[in-house]
């Protein structure tokens, strides 16, 4: 594997992160969610207009980079009461199991200690076990269940999880 450099999320790469989550979602969500709501997901939370508008109001957008390009990225931002939620955590199926995710939660992590930030909060799909077994590895623990309704006759079926920040 080539030499990953992690840094933050440039504005010109809005279009590539699109792209790339794109890629990760249609192959690794099959199985857990319909192909109509994983196109119905994107569509709503990936446009490239709404990352930069997320850059622009100051979340944290952390990108891995393998010979300049997005291999993987994460998103977050400041939550009431001392939380950080921790949005969305992605990294390209060919390179996953490589740290690359590991490192991008502990980065976040950080950002968010230096926030003042006492706790990590997450949602992950019910289903998704390998992500699960990754955030208890890494110090999280299941918080609470929920189902949301999310339009178009779809619902989010999560697990809340959350890391303490010590």
């Amino acid at each position: 594997m080539d030499e990953v450099e992690f840094g933050r999320l440039r504005m010109e790469e809005a279009e590539a992160l699109v792209e790339l989550a794109g890629l990760i979602w249609r192959k690794s969500y099959p199985g857990m969610i319909s192909a109509a709501q994983i196109e119905y997901m994107l569509a709503q939370r990936y446009k490239p207009g709404l990352v930069r508008q997320l850059l622009a109001r100051g979340d944290a957008w952390l990108a891995a980079r393998a010979r300049e390009a997005l291999v993987g990225f994460a998103h977050g931002f400041p939550l009431a009461g001392g939380d950080y939620k921790l949005d969305k955590l992605y990294v390209h199926p060919d390179l996953q199991r490589h740290g690359i995710g590991s490192r991008l939660l502990v980065e976040m992590a950080r950002h968010a200690r230096h926030r003042d930030a006492s706790r990590l909060i997450l949602r992950v799909n019910r289903q998704n076990h390998n992500a699960i077994q990754a955030y208890l590895k890494h110090g999280f623990r299941v918080a609470d269940l929920v189902v949301e309704d999310i339009g178009g006759g779809f619902v989010m079926d999560d697990y809340v999880m959350v890391k303490e920040l010590t």
